[in-house]
C-alpha cells in the first residue's frame, strides 16, 4: 500500500504497517525518536495502523504536536503517582494547557495537596517514569468502561454523555488506567522533565453549583534545560505580577465590598491612566479625531436594535426603572453598556452626512461593564468594569484601506513608545455571518492590503471573525516573552444595517457608510496591568506617578528641598517630598521600593553648592547635578 508523507513523497509499505513502521521506513534515527503520529490530520499513537491513501506525519519531540503529547502523558503519570499516594482518589479531567497541563481530582475525605507535598508526588512520578511502563491503548464498549469506572463517578458521567457511536478508548500505565482518546507516548521512559506548579480549586464543569474540585497543575519539557528556563520566566513573571505590584506601588485595590472584578484606583493610579488618556488625546486630535461622551445605560431597546439583547444578554446588567407615577407606575427596561459602539452610531444618525463628511471619527473613553464568571477575573487583565479606549470610523469603501492603514499607524506609535515588538493575526468570515460575499471579500483584502502596506506580518485565523466583519488583532510580546493581545481593527457590516446609517454620495443617492471599530490599548485597565508587567512596575519616566522623591538628609536642608520641590513643579514634575523623621538610607530604599526614577538628596555641600545629589532607580548614583539639568530632564518629559 502507499502513504503520502508530509513532503508530498508516496511511501509504499506492507499492509498492516503502523505509525512506527512508517518511521522505521524512513530511517532508525526518526524510528528512535518518533513519539506518536498524525494521520489524516488526526493525531494518533505510534502503534495506530495506517491504511492505503493515508497521510501520515511521525511526531517527535521537535514536532508542533511533541509538547502536548508529552504534557497530556504526564497528567496521567501525574495521576497514578497520587493513586500510588493517596488511594481512593477521584478523577475529573486531566488535559494538556498552554505551558502545562493540569488534572481535577477528589481526594479521599481529610487528604489535602498543598505545595509542601509537590515535591513527594514528584518522586513518586519520577520512580514510573523510570520504570519504562508503556502507555498501553485498549478500545472498550460502553458497558465494560462503566464497569471499569464504575467507582469513578465523573468519568461514569463523561461516559454516559458520549455519543452512541462513539470510540470509548482506555490508557493503562502499570496498574493504572484512565478513560482517555489519547494519544499518548510510547511509554513512561520518554516523560522527559517535569514540575508541578500549583494548586488551585475548581468546579466539576465549571459550574458553581457542583462538586468544588482540587486542580493541580504542573509542566514538563523534553530538556531538563528547558523545563529550569520555564520556571526561570514563571518565577520572573511571578515577580512581574501586576495584582502584587499593583497594592505595593499603590496603584489600585480590589475591595471585595465593592464586587468581583471592579477597581478601586488610588491616587498613584488614577494619574498613570490620566496620564495615558491625554498623552493619546492629543495624538487623536492630531489625526483627526473628535471626542464625544455617550451614557453609561441605555434604554433596552438600543441593545434590541443593536443585537446585543439577543446575543450579549447573559453578558449586561439590566435594571427597571419605573418612568411613571407611585400611583401608575410604567416600567421600563435599562441595560449597562457593555460596548459604546451603539452611542457612537447614535451620534452618527443623529446629523445628516454627505460624502463630504466622511471619514468620520468618533473616540471616547468609555467605561463600560460586562458580566465575567467570577472563575475568570483576572486583576485588571480581566475585570468586569474597564475603560475602553474606544473609536469608530466611518468611511465610504474607497477609504477604508487608507482608514485601516492610519488606525496601523497609530497602533505602531502606541507600541513602539512602550518598546513592545508586535505582530496581527487577521481572522476571517466565520460560517454564521451577515453581509454579502463582496462585502467580506473587499473587507478582508483590505485588512490584508494595509498590513502588507506597514510590512506587518500577519497569521490567517481562518473562520474567526466576528458574525458581523472581519477583524485585526495586534499581538504585542514583553520584556520576558509573553503575548498578549491588545489592539484590534474590526468591519462591521452589523450596526450600520440596524440602525439605518446613511450618508448622500456625489450622485445625490444614499448609500451605507462602512463603520470601522478600532481599540489600541483595548482597555486602560488591561493595558496597565500589561505595562506593569513588561516594566516589572518602573513605568517610564513620562508615565510613572512620581518622578522625583526630593530628600532632605537633615531638617535644616528642609527648606531648601521645598524650594527644589517646587522647582521641578514648576517643570512639570510629579514630586514627592521626604521629609519624614527617618535615616536617609531609609528614605531612599522606601523611594527605590517605590520604583520612583530619581531621588533627588539635599545636604550641606548641595545647598552651598546649589546642586542636588541624583540617584537613578536602575544606575544608582548618579553624584552632583545642577538643579537645571535634573529640571531639564523633567521638563522634557512631561507631556
Amino acid at each position: 500500500m502507499n502513504i503520502t508523507l508530509p513532503d508530498g513523497s508516496v511511501k509504499e509499505l506492507t499492509d498492516g504497517a503502523t505509525v512506527a513502521d512508517v518511521a522505521a521506513s524512513i530511517g532508525a534515527g526518526l524510528a528512535k525518536a518518533a513519539l506518536a503520529g498524525v494521520v489524516n490530520g488526526v493525531p494518533v499513537d505510534l502503534t495506530a495502523p495506517v491504511h492505503e491513501g493515508d497521510s501520515v506525519a511521525v511526531v517527535t519531540a521537535k514536532s508542533p504536536e511533541g509538547l502536548e503529547l508529552l504534557r497530556h502523558s504526564t497528567a496521567h503519570v501525574m495521576a497514578a503517582a497520587l493513586v500510588d499516594l493517596y488511594g481512593d482518589v477521584k478523577f475529573g479531567v486531566g488535559p494538556a494547557i498552554e505551558n502545562g497541563f493540569y488534572y481535577d481530582v477528589q481526594l479521599p475525605e481529610g487528604v489535602t495537596v498543598s505545595p509542601e507535598d509537590f515535591e513527594r508526588i514528584e518522586a513518586r512520578m519520577a520512580e514510573i517514569a523510570k520504570a519504562t511502563e508503556p502507555f498501553e491503548r485498549r478500545e472498550v464498549t460502553r458497558a465494560e468502561a462503566l464497569a471499569a469506572f464504575a467507582d469513578q463517578p465523573f468519568k461514569v458521567e463523561l461516559i454516559n454523555e458520549l455519543p452512541e457511536d462513539a470510540t470509548i478508548t482506555t490508557y493503562s500505565i502499570g496498574s493504572f488506567t484512565d478513560l482517555c482518546r489519547g494519544p499518548h507516548l510510547p511509554s513512561t521512559a520518554k516523560a522527559g522533565a517535569f514540575k508541578l506548579t500549583k494548586v488551585a480549586g475548581a468546579y466539576w464543569k465549571g459550574d458553581s453549583e457542583r462538586e468544588m474540585l482540587t486542580r493541580i497543575y504542573g509542566t514538563a519539557f523534553f530538556k531538563k534545560s528547558e523545563l529550569e528556563e520555564h520556571l526561570h520566566n514563571l518565577a520572573e513573571a511571578e515577580k512581574r505580577d501586576h495584582r502584587k505590584l499593583g497594592r505595593e506601588l499603590g496603584i489600585y485595590t480590589m475591595d471585595p465590598m465593592a464586587g468581583v472584578g471592579l477597581p478601586l484606583y488610588l491616587p498613584k493610579g488614577a494619574r498613570i491612566i490620566r496620564t495615558l488618556q491625554e498623552w493619546l488625546r492629543r495624538d487623536l486630535y492630531e489625526r483627526g479625531y473628535e471626542e464625544v461622551i455617550t451614557p453609561h445605560i441605555y434604554n433596552a431597546d438600543v441593545w434590541k436594535t443593536s443585537g446585543h439583547y439577543g446575543y450579549y444578554h447573559d453578558n449586561m446588567y439590566f435594571f427597571n426603572i419605573n418612568e411613571g407615577t407611585e400611583e401608575e407606575p410604567r416600567y421600563s427596561e435599562y441595560g449597562v453598556k457593555p460596548m459604546n459602539c451603539p452611542g457612537h452610531v447614535m451620534l452618527y444618525k443623529n446629523e445628516l452626512h454627505s460624502y463630504r463628511d466622511l471619514p468620520l471619527r468618533y473616540f471616547e473613553f468609555g467605561t463600560v461593564y460586562r458580566h465575567e464568571m467570577s472563575g475568570v477575573v483576572h486583576g485588571l487583565l480581566r475585570a468586569r468594569g474597564f475603560t475602553q479606549d474606544d473609536a469608530h470610523v466611518f468611511c465610504t469603501r474607497d477609504q477604508l484601506v487608507d482608514e485601516v492603514v492610519a488606525i496601523l499607524d497609530l497602533v505602531d506609535h502606541i507600541m513602539s513608545t512602550f518598546g513592545f515588538v508586535y505582530e496581527a493575526e487577521i481572522s476571517t468570515r466565520p460560517e454564521k455571518s451577515i453581509g454579502t460575499d463582496d462585502m467580506w471579500e473587499h473587507a478582508t483584502n483590505v485588512l490584508m492590503e494595509a498590513c502588507a502596506r506597514h510590512n506587518l506580518p500577519y497569521e490567517i485565523n481562518a473562520g474567526d471573525g466576528a458574525f458581523y466583519g472581519p477583524k485585526i488583532d495586534i499581538k504585542v510580546k514583553d520584556a520576558i516573552g509573553r503575548t498578549w493581545q491588545c489592539s484590534t481593527v474590526q468591519v462591521d457590516f452589523n450596526l450600520p444595517e440596524r440602525f439605518g446609517l446613511t450618508y448622500r454620495t456625489e450622485d445625490n443617492t444614499e448609500e451605507r457608510p462602512w463603520m470601522l471599530h478600532r481599540a489600541i490599548f483595548g482597555s486602560i485597565e488591561r493595558f496597565l496591568g500589561i505595562l506593569i508587567e513588561h516594566y516589572a512596575g518602573a513605568l517610564p519616566l513620562w508615565l510613572s506617578p512620581v518622578q522625583v522623591a526630593v530628600i532632605p538628609i537633615a531638617d535644616r536642608h528642609k527648606e531648601a528641598a521645598e524650594k527644589l520641590v517646587a522647582e521641578l513643579k514648576v517643570a512639570g514634575g510629579r514630586v514627592e517630598l521626604y521629609d519624614q523623621n527617618e535615616p536617609m538610607k531609609v528614605k531612599i530604599a522606601k523611594a527605590q521600593s517605590q520604583k520612583i526614577p530619581y531621588m533627588a538628596v539635599l545636604g550641606d555641600k548641595e545647598v552651598e553648592n546649589g546642586t542636588v545629589s541624583v540617584r537613578d532607580r536602575h544606575e544608582g548614583d548618579q553624584g552632583a547635578w545642577p538643579v537645571e539639568k535634573l529640571t531639564g530632564i523633567i521638563k522634557d518629559a512631561a507631556l
